[in-house]
């Protein structure tokens, strides 16, 4: 009987040579500075990542308050949407406020959640007296592509037209973003074109109607 043949383990050895060769590296060469890179750059990415979605479910909480305050129909005026921001808005957290700081024993410290109640009242309470950026609820189509949101598609929203609103000036609107959204694209065509006609031209025309 031939004597069985012992396997083989010159491939095997081989290959974990190899493995061990692409695996270890001086840390100053070349090699280990790619790898770094490359490993900071993921980092960061995954930390853009985070943020992004983060931002993007804090903005679909703000844009969907606003949107169960949209009217059955038509659109709000001016001072209505200030209304909402200054009486609705601004004052969504007192009633969490309040129940901190009944449970707070006197003379103790003001909990980490009333500080940051707190925080935040202050920090809205500034951003509307300079310009709080709000979808623009007073604009009749902006309304209308509002109201067939979904209140989950974060994208959806960019569609939207915002202005900014502030308590300092309560007459002034600016318009931040126009938004995406073809009707709104082709409304703010529409105005250019017509703000761009030469009014001897414009003249001409109402004659002629």
């Amino acid at each position: 009987m031939a004597p069985s043949k012992k396997p083989s383990t010159k491939n095997t050895s081989s290959d974990s040579k190899k493995q061990k060769k692409e695996k270890l590296f001086h840390p100053q060469s070349r090699k280990a500075g790619q790898l770094v890179r490359s490993h900071i750059r993921k980092s960061k990415l995954e930390d853009l990542a985070r943020k992004r979605s983060h931002k993007r479910l804090s903005q679909v909480d703000v844009l969907g308050f606003f949107y169960s305050t949209l009217p059955p129909e038509g659109e709000l005026s001016l001072d209505e949407l200030h209304l909402i921001v200054r009486d609705i808005w601004l004052t969504r957290h007192d009633k969490d406020l309040e129940q901190e700081r009944a449970k707070r024993r006197k003379g103790r410290p003001k909990s980490v959640k009333e500080i940051q109640i707190e925080e935040l009242n202050v920090r809205e309470a500034e951003e509307y007296r300079t310009g709080l950026e709000v979808p623009d609820l007073t604009h009749g189509v902006n309304v209308e592509i509002f109201r067939k949101w979904d209140q989950k598609e974060a994208g959806y929203l960019q569609m939207l037209r915002y202005v900014r609103i502030s308590s300092g000036d309560q007459e002034k609107v600016v318009v931040s973003r126009p938004g995406q959204h073809p009707r709104l694209v082709s409304a703010i065509k529409a105005v250019a074109t017509m703000e761009a006609t030469p009014s001897g031209d414009a003249e001409a025309m109402d004659t002629m109607g």
